[in-house]
């Protein structure tokens, strides 16, 4: 899967380097195994800011963080990610989700939702469906958060030196360090975004739906 996802990524027409960040000697064996390009980083708490590490060492402007665990991914979705900071200099992180229309995802606790202001600016992420219908379901219930990001570099490095913000621990979720901050996050709405494996389950179909593709 993971391989996978290293090859689709570098398909992006906006991506000039693919590395896979990983603390895991098994992760790096695997992906020595198939050619790519490693870098062993120290622990780290949440991803961004594994990413964070590597990224102090680059030069670049902007930073993609596509989470191994995304096997259905498009090439087309890093570079619309990546496109509100490419249009916007004062934006510093921007992130994907898509619609949600059934019930049993919309009350996972492992599927992550977004609300959105009118501009598609976050305000909140959780794991409990959100917003809440007084009335009746609408359609999409929400929006699912996608695990693929994108930062303006100094941003990503200042974050990392930010301690853990009190939402970010409660609901083990990074991106709310950044929201609680006080930092704008530009969500981008794509209409399918495939599975997330999260679990067993998401695992067994995942590989159902690629064997499916070939």
């Amino acid at each position: 899967m993971l391989q996978h996802v290293y090859e689709r990524s570098r398909l992006a027409s906006c991506v000039e380097r693919v590395i896979v960040a990983t603390d895991d000697e098994r992760v790096a064996t695997v992906v020595e195994e198939f050619g790519g390009e490693l870098v062993l980083t120290g622990r780290h708490p949440t991803g961004t800011d594994r990413v964070a590490e590597v990224a102090a060492r680059m030069d670049c402007d902007v930073v993609l963080n596509v989470q191994g665990d995304l096997p259905m991914i498009e090439p087309e979705m890093l570079s619309e990610a990546a496109k509100p900071l490419l249009d916007d200099p004062k934006l510093c992180m921007a992130t994907l989700c898509t619609p949600i229309k059934d019930t049993a995802e919309w009350e996972r606790r492992d599927v992550v939702k977004v609300v959105m202001d009118a501009q598609n600016n976050a305000l909140y992420f959780s794991r409990s469906p959100i917003p809440f219908h007084r009335d009746a379901l609408g359609d999409p219930l929400g929006y699912r958060h996608i695990g693929l990001y994108a930062y303006r570099r100094s941003f990503l490095v200042e974050y990392a030196r930010w301690p853990r913000g009190r939402l970010e621990c409660a609901e083990e979720l990074e991106q709310l360090r950044a929201l609680e901050a006080g930092v704008t996050i530009r969500m981008v709405v794509v209409d399918n975004a495939g599975v997330e494996v999260d679990t067993a389950e998401d695992l067994e179909r995942a590989r159902r739906m690629l064997e499916g593709r070939v």
